[in-house]
């Protein structure tokens, strides 16, 4: 059985689909009953904790024979890295008690820098707690997420206009969190003994540039990207509601992918087979309805 946390999110979702398309049994963990109804349909079973719960987790990890984990981020503590540092010290303790055999573990590119990434942090420091808590993992460290552009789709539709924080003609790596699930199935399901890291992108680099092409393509209409300043970015991210503490930290994150401080530490680097264009398909389609 395979335990999967962030059902209700992309990314794992799209790692528990993997898992049961191949015929395996599946156990998602969700913070209500009522969020699993989905997977409980599929033949998933349904499993309710809180990811900062160690107790809750152990015993869910118990009976597994590999689990598919991640730290998500949260609008509202006060103090973001210290409260995500919370809950991968729970998750540390849930993997090392319950003596899961294999673990996939959700990090970032970059994850392996100890400083100055901003909210890549939070994943360094999971790297290093659940790292060591597990017998076996394998440390998927994603690009930059296609799926971000969704924030920014209203001002390209509307106003033919992608507004973005990122150097607008520098390519960076990026990738479809249908991709990164794929990946983590395949790494519980054909695990490794030990620790490995896979470094993942799409199938090549983009530019916000390229993205508004994408998005130009497809709307039938114009769609130019917009540089905005990285020193506007606290205070509109603060417009949104994002806490202070949190807007600084990806500011900080930001400026490190335009400097190139976020990088490949040269490990397994792997690539999807995703396209930008694919992705911005679905998120316009979603936005339709």
């Amino acid at each position: 059985m395979i335990v999967i946390t962030g059902a209700t999110g992309n990314t794992g979702q799209a790692a528990a689909d993997a898992v049961l398309t191949q015929g395996h049994s599946v156990t998602v963990v969700v913070r209500g009953k009522d969020k699993g109804a989905r997977w409980e349909a599929r033949g998933a079973k349904i499993a309710v904790a809180d990811l900062g719960d160690a107790d809750a987790m152990t015993k869910i990890l118990a009976s597994a024979g590999g689990a598919y984990l991640m730290v998500p981020p949260t609008m509202s503590a006060d103090d973001f890295l210290a409260d995500r540092r919370k809950v991968s010290d729970a998750l540390a303790a849930a993997v090392k008690a319950s003596g899961v055999a294999n673990v996939a573990l959700l990090s970032s590119v970059g994850g392996h820098l100890d400083a100055g990434t901003g909210a890549i942090l939070t994943t360094h420091y999971s790297e290093s707690v659940i790292g060591t808590a597990a017998r076996n993992i394998t440390i998927v460290r994603a690009a930059y997420f296609m799926e971000n552009w969704a924030s920014v789709l209203d001002a390209a539709i509307q106003h033919g206009v992608l507004p973005t924080f990122l150097t607008a003609d520098r390519k960076i790596p990026m990738v479809a969190t249908l991709d990164v699930g794929r990946v983590a199935a395949e790494a519980l399901l054909h695990p490794v003994a030990g620790k490995r890291v896979i470094e993942l992108s799409g199938p090549e680099s983009y530019s916000p540039l390229d993205i508004a092409a994408a998005l130009s393509d497809l709307l039938g209409k114009t769609v130019t990207a917009q540089q905005v300043p990285i020193e506007a970015m606290p205070a509109t991210l603060e417009g949104f509601g994002f806490p202070k503490n949190l807007a600084d930290l990806y500011q900080e994150m930001v400026d490190a992918i335009n400097r190139d401080h976020v990088r490949y530490e040269g490990n397994d680097i792997r690539r999807g087979t995703v396209t930008p264009r694919e992705v911005l398909a679905k998120l316009l389609k979603r936005a339709s309805n």
